[in-house]
């Protein structure tokens, strides 16, 4: 509890994690309104009488004043700040943010180039504070019902970090039309959980169902009890584009708004796409958070992201109902057994906040808000978070960022060396533990550390050489500090146990060298990416130099990691003692180069990372060459040995599970030295005879709409212009299409009409499985089961 001598007004200091942001123009200049959760609830801040803000240089401003003219809404004034050009800058004040962009539009219509001019108010008021999550709020508190409100508070960064109170919902619809059955509810917060399904109609007997005589009063219903419990986040699966869209085509139809957010506020809707198929929604004062999401955006990966098999992998178990006609049994228990479809929902909801609880996927969530300062919903925005954590450091340094550049000459990517293909004992994968942000820390690389080399006002000795003639000043830089604080945070929260955290800073560490080279970020230039890429190759070539002198051989190199064959080991033991004294050696010897070249500290870590005891590195299919990215092998592991698959059919789910299990297999008994020949006869037959035939089935993605597949239209196309005729749902853009071939063609797999192809499979799925191995054994798929059919 404080007092504010300004104001005369008794002031109150809480601790809050930001949950939405909003902007809007007001009669007095723009007003900011930020939702936080804290420990005594949510709260409201609400700043009034804010200005949005671009840059002029000094030397535009004489024409910028005759465009501007007398304008009262508009003020110029000067600061201590440069353009990366070195120019002095203004700042162009208007109190409102529509009229800021608008008079940016004409400037630069006329050939200004007004700076800094598309961030809106609410996120440079946030930026320039550096609150990225946790804050410190301080003001006159007043009670508003259900939330605190604060008018034109004082807003600091803290490190708060909330118990946010989280609800589960999921809904059941009819087929066709729009027609609400139930809506389930699962909240948890730390005292307490609700379960609740609100259902359309009497007949279910659970103690947790609610019973509502219309359409309308099943919503009311709900959107009372988002009131009541009032939770911070809302989850679910695909809940955004299908479970809200719906609930907003309902809310439409029964001609009322979709209230949402808290304060009884309604949702607010934007497109993501063209054709209007994925949305963003906005709802003041609470989040919502989609499963499939956030789980891609952790970079979890699965076979499915339907909810059933993301269940059944990380829980070992799954929905009440699933597969095939689905659809068609909800609306028979709506009809027959509102119990069951009661149930059903419920346990829909459960799985999501357990699933959300096993990943700490909400932990994650507030980690990355709180490393990148972007709202917990938004998905991807890798320029938007370089931005949150450059720009306000930019402006410390005495500097304003420059707008995006119309050159977009792309940066060489990374490294590959061409493998030698083969199968071998003992060989090692060394990494380095994250070269491209390592790189930009060792050679000083940064946005205001290349404008400063670039300005002639540095001597040779204080640059850094890049790449394309690129000098790098080795003072006065950002970037590089940047990563070092982010390094030693993940450091920390390593050692502190704390896996969100850690996965959310490496995320965001690995995203910058793809931010630079992204011409649709506002510091791209050519230089600072090839700058990066460059000395990746440059290091990855002189690492394999260094090990082969050693007496050791590279069969391949990707990027970061050199996979080298110690052909002299005489078993597991030599092979990793080998492993990490090249791990000494190389670490030693890097540091001494980079001091002895360029005068530097090196930040470059290699570890050795893997000892596959055996691996196979395979050929391009139908050449002798070797591949990328692609190889398997055999690791040691405390539960024994394991196979680890990379870039190879096991691994890719547009393959059959009858080649992935068939390659799985095959390679392990390559490996172990076991007989494989009669495995190899034994699953052609199975497959011939009609044994695997439910392992036949491809899966793949549908990226545009159906009717946009005119000319080479693939085989997922050709079943899912089927779907309707079957009488299935026609999957849409974006959907999963699973499928498989028959002597028609491709049709769907759940309805084909004509016979299997099983020699499609034979030779499409088993064959080239098959072959990437037995030539490395004298041998092949066809030589193998043509002496077979041969004893017939």
């Amino acid at each position: 509890m404080g007092y504010d001598k300004r104001a005369g007004l008794s002031t109150q200091t809480y601790n809050g994690f930001l949950l939405t942001r909003n902007w809007r123009d007001g009669p007095g200049g723009v007003e900011l309104e930020f939702w936080f959760s804290t420990d005594q609830g949510p709260l409201c801040a609400l700043v009034r009488g804010e200005q949005s803000v671009f840059f002029l240089a000094d030397n535009e401003l004489d024409r910028a004043q005759a465009l501007i003219g007398e304008n009262p809404g508009v003020e110029i004034r000067p600061l201590p700040l440069r353009s990366f050009s070195m120019a002095a800058v203004a700042g162009v004040y208007c109190r409102s943010y529509r009229h800021s962009r608008q008079l940016a539009d004409r400037l630069r219509d006329a050939g200004l180039e007004p700076l800094e001019a598309d961030i809106n108010p609410a996120d440079r008021f946030l930026m320039e504070r550096f609150v990225t999550g946790g804050a410190q709020i301080q003001g006159e508190a007043s009670p508003r019902g259900d939330y605190l409100r604060i008018e034109n508070p004082l807003i600091r960064r803290s490190d708060y970090r909330p118990v946010l109170k989280v609800a589960s919902f999921d809904i059941e619809t009819a087929m066709a039309g729009v027609q609400l059955f139930s809506i389930a509810v699962h909240g948890v917060s730390a005292s307490e959980q609700q379960r609740c399904v609100f259902m359309l109609g009497e007949g279910a007997t659970q103690d947790y169902v609610q019973t509502c005589s219309s359409q309308e009063n099943l919503l009311q219903a709900f959107l009372d009890w988002l009131v009541d419990f009032d939770p911070d986040v809302l989850i679910g699966w695909n809940v955004i584009n299908f479970d809200c869209w719906y609930l907003q085509r309902v809310a439409d139809q029964l001609g009322r708004r979709l209230l949402l957010g808290r304060d009884r506020r309604p949702a607010h809707w934007r497109s993501l796409d063209d054709d209007g198929e994925r949305r963003a929604v906005q709802c003041p004062g609470r989040v919502v958070l989609d499963g499939i999401d956030m789980l891609r955006a952790a970079f979890y990966s699965f076979e499915s992201f339907a909810l059933d098999n993301v269940a059944h992998e990380l829980l070992g178990e799954g929905k009440l109902l699933h597969g095939a006609g689905r659809g068609e049994e909800i609306g028979r228990l709506f009809r027959e057994d509102k119990t069951s479809l009661a149930a059903y929902n419920l346990k829909d909801c459960e799985l999501v906040t357990r699933i959300f609880e096993t990943t700490a996927m909400m932990d994650f969530a507030v980690a990355r808000t709180a490393m990148t300062g972007l709202n917990m919903d938004r998905m991807g925005g890798s320029v938007a978070s370089f931005d949150n954590l450059y720009l306000p450091r930019l402006h410390r340094a005495g500097y304003v960022a420059p707008n995006a550049s119309a050159d977009h000459t792309a940066s060489p990517g990374g490294w590959v060396l061409d493998s030698t293909p083969g199968i071998y004992d003992h060989v090692l994968v060394l990494d380095f533990k994250s070269l491209y942000p390592s790189i930009i820390r060792t050679f000083a690389i940064d946005p205001l550390g290349l404008a400063l080399g670039a300005s002639g006002e540095l001597g040779e000795e204080a640059c850094v050489p890049g790449f394309l003639d690129a000098r790098f000043a080795r003072d006065g830089h950002i970037l590089p500090d940047l990563i070092q604080q982010l390094w030693a945070q993940r450091d920390a929260a390593r050692q502190a146990d704390d896996a969100p955290l850690s996965q959310a800073i490496k995320i965001i560490m690995n995203s910058f060298y793809g931010v630079l080279g992204s011409p649709g970020c506002r510091f791209f230039d050519a230089r600072l990416a090839t700058s990066i890429t460059r000395r990746g190759h440059q290091i990855l070539q002189r690492t394999r130099d260094y090990i082969e002198q050693a007496g050791h051989r590279v069969i391949y190199g990707d990027t970061d990691s050199v996979f080298v064959w110690i052909q002299t080991a005489a078993d597991d033991a030599a092979a990793v003692a080998a492993g990490r004294g090249l791990e000494v050696s190389l670490n030693h010897w890097w540091q001494q180069q980079i001091a002895d070249e360029f005068g530097l500290h090196c930040a470059l870590e290699l570890e050795f990372e893997t000892h596959y005891k055996r691996f196979l590195m395979p050929t391009v299919r139908g050449s002798d060459k070797g591949s990328k990215k692609r190889y398997a092998g055999v690791v040691a592991g405390r539960e024994g040995d394991r196979l680890v698959f990379k870039g190879l059919e096991n691994v890719r789910t547009d393959w059959t599970r009858l080649a992935r299990s068939f390659q799985e297999e095959l390679y392990r008994r390559v490996f172990m030295e076991e007989p494989f020949v009669d495995f190899v006869r034994q699953t052609n037959l199975q497959l011939l005879a009609g044994q695997r035939d439910g392992e036949l089935v491809y899966r793949k993605r549908l990226r545009r709409k159906l009717d946009d597949y005119q000319r080479n239209v693939p085989p997922h196309v050709q079943a899912a212009r089927l779907y309707a005729q079957r009488g299935l749902a026609p999957p849409s853009r974006g959907s999963w299409v699973e499928y498989v071939i028959t002597a028609a063609g491709a049709e769907p797999a759940e309805m084909p009409h004509a016979p299997l192809d099983y020699e499609h499979y034979a030779e499409r799925q088993l064959q080239p499985v098959a072959d990437g191995i037995l030539g490395f054994m004298g041998t092949s798929f066809r030589a193998i089961v043509d002496k077979q059919i041969d004893l017939f």
